[in-house]
């Protein structure tokens, strides 16, 4: 497409003054949007002009076409305007992939260019203020994230997350009145620096996961009494009844027993309709069965109990071989079944399997390997595991850990103490009241969460404010996946002029 500028003056770009003599013409070839799937590309003719200012130290000057492409480009400044977005959005190879799909070929470090030079237009000035830290490589190198909680959008990525960074930030942001974060003293610092007038705001999670950190510290120095009653709670399981199978058991006990407790249900029906003047016609229909089978049951007063057949008939040709292979020490069922197989036996490898059960059963537990056997009956929970069992309620848990609990708070009243404080500092968390908060660290300052307790009266002001205040970091976390999948999109090598470009080009 070929086109010429109409303009007949074109003003000197060092002066500003109208030129009309004209010096020369030349060719600038720009690439535009496509044309219906097709690469396009605009070729203007345009124009050199004499500039008529004596004082000027130029004298020849091309004219400019600002609201075409600026000086020296090679494309047009709509789509450079569009690569850009699509920059934005993907980055740099995926996103020249995609420009290339779309008939507007770009190189990724091209658009890349075109991410770093974007001017993004400043957000209003933010009262309250949501700041965070963000992984630049986990554990080693991190960065802040600021965010506008009002809006709802990041406002600015700093590099590192620095006191005096933050300081100097809030420094340039007088406008802050209200900053929510979490407990980490970096923050509090710079803003006590950068804002003292501001209201911090601790977050209320980070509140209830410093508080789970505490118990589960606690559990650590308990170790020994978490073992005892987990060890406890182990032997009860395995001397259990065998109609009421503990923990651990195969997949195919547990299905029989849930066989056995169906019978016993229908057996309960069954007597209770019969009590009731029904005969035995009208009862079966209801509970699946034939007449025949309640009038049977009802006449023997309780449910079959089934008893599996011990597979000794089929196995009586090969006993001998059995037994002596036994003897020898092997103690495989499959490797027993296919010696058998190839001796004439035509029976499954199960019911090698259930003589071999036999056999082990039969046999003396030796003491390291039944105490093994008690032991893995139910393994002591983790320390993790472990303070969630004391923080919880008792009807979030199964009566097999509350009988843990139970034991545990037995053993070691003191972490019994902790666990009733870390409940009550939960639920005045979720109270909205920070009146009890003073009463609370009374109770705590000299129990296993002392050392909490002692970081709260720290930082008390912004505890009380987080209890109080509706504002947390939870948008803040929102905005940090947001910036991981972009920082992840970018296999991890994007700096920090690139990473601030996209996410304040999506905020």
């Amino acid at each position: 497409m070929l086109a010429t500028p109409t303009a007949t003056t074109a003003a000197c770009p060092l002066c500003g003054c109208h030129a009309t003599r004209q010096h020369s013409r030349y060719t600038r070839i720009l690439a535009d949007l496509p044309c219906q799937g097709r690469i396009a590309s605009l070729q203007v003719q345009a124009r050199r002009f004499r500039c008529d200012n004596p004082r000027c130290p130029r004298r020849i000057f091309a004219e400019r076409l600002p609201e075409v492409a600026p000086a020296r480009a090679r494309r047009t400044m709509r789509l450079a305007d569009s690569q850009r977005r699509i920059g934005l959005a993907l980055g740099g190879q995926a996103g020249a992939r995609l420009a290339t799909q779309l008939a507007m070929p770009v190189s990724g470090e091209t658009l890349l260019r075109l991410i770093r030079v974007v001017t993004v237009e400043p957000p209003d000035p933010p009262r309250v203020l949501g700041i965070d830290e963000w992984a630049w490589r986990r554990g080693l190198r991190y960065g802040t994230i600021l965010c506008d909680l009002e809006r709802n959008r990041v406002i600015d990525l700093l590099p590192d997350r620095k006191a005096e960074t933050v300081s100097a930030w809030l420094g340039r942001h007088p406008s802050v009145a209200i900053i929510a974060r979490d407990r980490a003293s970096v923050y509090a610092g710079g803003i006590r620096q950068g804002a003292p007038e501001a209201v911090e705001v601790a977050d209320r999670w980070h509140l209830l996961r410093n508080v789970g950190d505490a118990l589960r510290a606690a559990v650590q120095r308990h170790h020994r009494a978490v073992r005892a009653a987990a060890g406890a709670i182990a032997t009860e399981l395995a001397e259990a009844p065998a109609d009421e199978p503990a923990a651990g058991t195969t997949k195919l006990a547990a299905e029989h027993q849930l066989h056995r407790d169906q019978r016993r249900a229908h057996y309960a029906d069954m007597q209770r309709l019969h009590a009731a003047g029904v005969p035995p016609r009208l009862i079966a229909p209801g509970l699946g069965v034939s007449k025949r089978t309640v009038e049977r049951w009802l006449a023997a007063g309780g449910e079959p109990q089934y008893r599996r057949a011990r597979a000794i008939g089929c196995l009586a040709r090969f006993a001998t071989y059995l037994d002596r292979r036994w003897q020898e020490g092997c103690r495989n069922a499959t490797a027993l079944w296919r010696e058998i197989t190839g001796q004439g036996f035509t029976g499954s490898v199960r019911t090698v399997r259930r003589w071999t059960a036999a056999r082990l059963a039969a046999q003396p537990v030796h003491p390291a390997t039944q105490q093994a056997r008690v032991a893995a009956a139910w393994p002591p929970p983790s320390h993790r595991r472990c303070a969630w069992l004391l923080g919880a309620a008792a009807d979030e848990i199964n009566p097999t850990e509350r009988g843990f609990v139970e034991r545990l708070t037995t053993t070691a009243p003191t972490l019994a103490a902790a666990a009733d404080l870390a409940k009550r500092f939960a639920a005045l968390i979720r109270s909205g009241d920070a009146a009890p908060l003073d009463e609370w660290l009374a109770a705590a300052r000299h129990s296993e969460l002392g050392g909490l307790a002692k970081g709260i009266a720290r930082d008390l002001d912004a505890v009380r404010a987080g209890i109080v205040e509706r504002w947390s970091t939870s948008p803040v976390e929102g905005q940090i996946n947001r910036l991981k999948t972009i920082k992840r999109q970018m296999y991890g090598r994007a700096g920090h002029d690139l990473l601030r470009a996209r996410m304040l080009a999506a905020a």
